[in-house]
Order: C-alpha cells, then structure tokens, then sequence
C-alpha cells in the first residue's frame, strides 16, 4: 500500500516536469535576418526616420508582455556593445511580418553598422543584418577656412598651414563646433575632380593648387564643405596676399564691423590709404570706414602684400541750409535734403520732438530751435543717416546803445555775451579798441571793433575776471 502511493506522487511529479517542459518548449520564437527599409542612412536634423522588416515563428508563440527591441553594433559591425535604436510597446507587435521604425544616434559615423532584433517574451535575438553606411550629419552647411581669403603662398622650401576657421567670419557654422566630426582634405585636379590628400584638422600645404576640406560623412552626401584656396609658390621674392572682407565689398555698416583677413604669415603690418595703422599687426582687422586697406605680410624668408578698395553700402545726404541760421519773428525758412539713399524715409524732429506729419525731404521751417532729420534707407542695407541745424533769432551787431558797459556774461545764452558798445566807435569810424587784462597785458586790439568780444569765449583763471579798454578816436 506504501509503495503504491510513493509510485503514484512519483507518477505526478514527472507529469507536472513533463508539462512543464513542454510549456517552455512552446514558448520558443524565432526572429529572422532584419531586412533594411534603405542602403545606407544618411540622417540629419531635418530626416532622421528609417525602417526595417522581420519574420517571426510562431506567432502563438508571443507573450502578451512582449516587446522588440532594435539593437545597433558599432561601426566595424560588433554587438559587443549595442545601441538600443527603439523599444516597441509591450504587444504592439503580434503578427509576422513586422516593421518597426527607428532614429539615428547623432554620434553615428561609419561604413560598417549592422542591426539585429531581440525579443523579450519569450527571450530570442536575430542574426545580425547586412552592413550598411551610417552617418548623422550634425553639422550640414559650407563652412570657411583660411578666413576666406582665396588665396595663400609659401617661400620656397617652405609650406602654408590650412586651417578650419573657428568660429570663422560672417555666419559661418563652424564644424570644429562638433567634436565628433572629422574631416578630409582634397586638392582639385580639373573643373569637376580632386583627389584626396589626407584627414585632419589642418593641412600643411608644400605643393602648388587649389585645396578644400569636406567633412567626413563616408559615402552619404552633404553640403558640409569649405571654399576653395588656391596656394602659390612665391619664385620672386614676393607674393599677392589677397585681403577678403567678411561681409562682402560693398560692405552694409548696420551689420557692424566688417573683418579684413589676409593670407597666413609669421608677422603683418595694415595700413589704410597708405599710412600704417598703429597696432593693427594681427592676421584680421576690423573697420566699419571706407578706404583703401592694404597689408604686407611676412611669410619667413619672402614677403607678400596685397590691397582692397573697400566700399561702405552707406548714402550720403545734405541739407540746402547752414548748420547755424536765423530767422526773423513772422518768417519762414524751407530746409531741403538731397540723398542717395535707395528708399528714404523723413523724420523731422524740433528740439528732440518728432514732428507729426513732416515725412518729406523737405520742411518748411517757422520756430526756433535745434532740429534733427533722421533719413534712413529702407531697401538693401538698412542704415540711417542723421543731419542736424539750428535756427534762432537774428542779433543785431550793431544796436544804438547809449553807453559803454562795464559787464559782460559770456555764457552762450543769447544775452549780453560780448562788448557791445556804440555805434560811433565800431566798424567804419576807424576808432581804435583796445582790450587788456588786469595785468596790463593787451588781448585783444582792432580798428574794426565788430561788437564780437570775447569772440571764443574767455578761460577763466578767477571768478568774475576784470578787464580795461581804450578807445582812440580819429580826433
């Protein structure tokens, strides 16, 4: 009786190991070769979305809970350690065939990536796909080196260093910016061809041609690429250094400075319109004026000089009145401007007030006071120009005063700021005047006395200084 039961729970416990292992056995998948949606991904900020296809078997043989995974290897093909591309939803993914869709890393960068798709329910991974051409294009717009200039030279014997420019001038999206990246240089070998030259950040130039540098995104396309420079040898002692200015010749001062940039050399001297420019001995100068710039540069062992006429997008403008004008009470004055300006709009402002309505070249004019036109260009560079004027009440120089006065105020406000003194001792009475300090010492002295001292105002040693005169008539 014993032993009839002992052999009956022995009995069950190898149906329940039985059922057991055939419920695992169930629970087997299989996940077929990934088969790519592309050929090579070329991905950037703008498109960064690629598929792949797979087979799995069976379908009954999912758990509710499963996902797939997306996993990519490195770029010489290895799962050693993988990269999760996607994560699908837990039973998103029931049927066979399945697509899944996924986004490039932006450190990706190389010829030979793989990918391969695991499960989690049950647990199963496939073989890895076909090797494809991989690369994120963080950074897909031209760029400049050499400053932008054109050209360079190099003594004989010698070599010239090409460089990224970093950040560079005007708005150059600097790929050094990156680290990440890298980079291939080429020199041209006709119109359309070039061949390589080497990798790198720089490039130490010792043969004759025309050079640019690509950023390297294998074989996928882009338009991260630099300007062409062109090096010469210098065979006669000396060379052109071509000068470029960052935001172009004519140049729009509302940008701010322009960046004058020549050819690379051991030392430099710049000079505008011939005569040197104290302290501007660096590879770049900054101006915001017009003129002819010109640089000679030391290549170590030759020398190199070059020039450009550099022109500001700038207008002119003038006004048909003086910038100091009077008026008499009840009169009116007509203050026209003329300019070059492409476009121009008016403002007329009368002591720091704009006017309403006055938008015209031309004002007519009845108050006194201190008014400013503003005209600015509103096509192509926009810049504004500014002209100011003043008009106030006539002074008569010669009013009939009865006496000589003994006090003056010179302070600028209209009233009593010179000698005025009767009209039978000024100009044309041949009456001689005579102006001295309290030391004796003569200041000022005329037989045309125009009732116009202090003419320049008076430097004050003192407060409230005194001065004495002569006046000599004829008789």
């Amino acid at each position: 009786m014993q032993k009839t039961t002992i052999f009956k729970r022995l009995s069950f416990l190898l149906g329940v190991f039985a059922l057991l292992l055939t419920g695992q056995l169930n629970a087997q998948i299989v996940i077929g070769t990934p088969n790519l949606g592309f050929s090579q991904a070329c991905a950037s900020a703008t498109f960064n979305s690629y598929n792949v296809t797979f087979v799995f078997s069976p379908e009954a043989g999912l758990s509710p809970t499963n996902q797939f995974i997306i996993e990519m290897s490195n770029a010489t093909g290895s799962f050693a350690t993988p990269v999760i591309l996607f994560t699908s939803e837990a039973g998103a993914f029931t049927t066979s065939p399945a697509t899944l869709n996924f986004g490039l890393p932006t450190d990706t960068a190389g010829e030979g990536y793989r990918i391969r798709i695991k499960s989690t329910g049950p647990v199963a991974t496939s073989s890895g796909s076909v090797p494809f051409a991989a690369y994120y294009k963080i950074q897909d717009s031209p760029f400049t080196i050499n400053n932008l200039v054109s050209t360079g030279a190099y003594c004989s014997g010698g070599s010239y260093l090409l460089t990224i420019d970093n950040p560079g001038n005007g708005n150059n999206d600097s790929p050094l910016n990156y680290p990440s990246l890298t980079f291939k240089w080429f020199r041209e070998t006709g119109p359309t061809s070039a061949v390589f030259v080497t990798e790198g950040n720089t490039l130490t130039v010792t043969q004759e041609g025309t050079y640019f540098v690509e950023t390297n995104y294998g074989t996928c396309t882009s338009n991260s690429f630099s300007n062409r420079v062109a090096i010469s040898q210098a065979t006669s002692g000396e060379a052109d250094a071509t000068i470029a200015s960052s935001l172009g010749n004519p140049y729009c001062p509302a940008q701010g400075l322009t960046t004058l940039a020549t050819i690379g050399g051991n030392s430099y001297q710049w000079f505008k319109d011939g005569e040197a420019i104290e302290g501007a001995t660096e590879q770049t100068y900054q101006t915001d004026e017009s003129g002819v710039f010109s640089v000679n540069v030391d290549l170590g062992g030759c020398q190199a000089s070059g020039s450009i006429d550099l022109v500001s997008e700038s207008f002119t403008s003038e006004l048909n009145v003086d910038e100091e004008n009077t008026l008499e009470s009840g009169s009116s004055l007509t203050i026209i401007a003329t300019t070059t300006a492409i476009n121009p709009q008016f403002e007329w402002y009368l002591n720091d007030n704009l006017i309403a309505g006055a938008t015209s070249n031309s004002y007519v004019a009845t108050a006194y006071g201190e008014y400013i036109l503003v005209i600015s260009q509103t096509s192509g560079c926009i810049v504004s120009n500014e002209l100011s004027f003043r008009i106030s009440e006539p002074v008569e120089q010669f009013p009939n005063v009865a006496n000589i006065p003994n006090l003056i105020s010179p302070n600028g406000d209209g009233i009593n700021d010179t000698w005025v003194i009767p009209t039978e001792y000024v100009s044309g009475t041949n009456t001689e005047v005579i102006i001295l300090s309290s030391q004796g010492k003569v200041v000022f002295q005329t037989s045309d006395y125009l009732n116009n001292w202090p003419e320049n105002g008076i430097e004050f040693s003192n407060i409230n200084p005194v001065f004495y005169y002569i006046i000599k008539v004829p008789d």
